[in-house]
């Protein structure tokens, strides 16, 4: 989301803003749209600045769950140094479309391949697997297509992210679905995995959403906070969250990112690249 923000025009009513925030698409993640109607603190490790330095000494690459590839992108554009290979895998049909226009450029091959499905690579194929936000780690597939003294370096979601608005909507969540995502269990399945845990870090971050259509919006693209999200089905709690919004100003909520920097034990044979460490 956007860094800086302007104070939402109160006279807009919230049909006006309800109809802006369900027309917006929702493909890829550039959040350039919320711009002064919500903002996100970012972790202070400035993930897509990190990894471009992490191309810049990598061979080949595979970014998983790329979204529509602008973070890639952007760390591509900023590497001292581009890999020989680089790929990406997504999901969403409208998402690889938007990333393959976007990274063919640069010489990425886009992948179409669902999130839970195997990595659709040979095994020790990469020297450094990147990814942002993936909605779940296959940890032994990731391990896999490492090559040996290979890293994987990716920014997951926390738990419990966000979570203010994901109760304003669905109620209190149990304690097994609000600690989901923990990076210590994260860590424990990586390490199963075979992976060594090198560093990992984990931060809170306030957001802030200034009026409802920006609540619309962000629940569209982020489907995964409130499945089954419509208008229709939750406009008792947008009218309410509108009116809260109205009388006390932005709504507070806070994200929950952690970083990952794991490495495949071994060394890498004469035939493979140097690693990204």
């Amino acid at each position: 989301m956007a860094e800086r923000h302007e104070t939402h025009r109160p006279h807009r009513t919230f049909e006006d803003l309800v109809a802006e925030g369900a027309s917006v698409p929702t493909e890829g993640w550039d959040f350039s749209w919320f711009e002064g109607r919500a903002t996100e603190a970012r972790p202070s490790w400035g993930y897509a600045t990190s990894m471009a330095e992490r191309l810049g000494r990598a061979s080949a690459v595979l970014d998983i769950q790329t979204g529509g590839g602008e973070v890639l992108d952007f760390a591509l554009a900023k590497a001292p140094k581009r890999p020989s290979l680089a790929a990406a895998t997504e999901g969403w049909p409208p998402n690889v479309a938007k990333a393959t226009a976007l990274l063919r450029p640069r010489g990425v091959a886009v992948v179409a391949a669902p999130e839970d499905a195997p990595l659709p690579f040979a095994d020790g194929a990469f020297d450094l697997v990147v990814s942002r936000h993936p909605v779940r780690p296959q940890w032994e597939e990731i391990a896999r297509v490492l090559q040996p003294g290979g890293t994987y370096f990716a920014q997951h979601v926390g738990p419990g992210s966000v979570f203010e608005l994901v109760e304003h909507f669905l109620g209190p969540q149990p304690d097994e679905v609000r600690g989901g995502r923990h990076p210590e269990r994260e860590r424990a399945e990586a390490e199963a995995a075979g992976l060594d845990v090198v560093e990992l870090r984990a931060e809170r971050l306030r957001m802030e959403f200034h009026d409802i259509g920006a609540v619309v919006h962000f629940l569209r693209k982020v489907v995964w906070m409130v499945p089954g999200f419509t208008v229709e089905a939750y406009e008792p709690q947008l009218r309410s969250l509108h009116r809260r919004i109205q009388d006390e100003g932005p709504f507070v909520a806070h994200s929950t990112r952690h970083l990952f920097d794991a490495r495949r034990p071994g060394t890498p044979g004469p035939d493979q690249a140097r690693t990204t460490r």
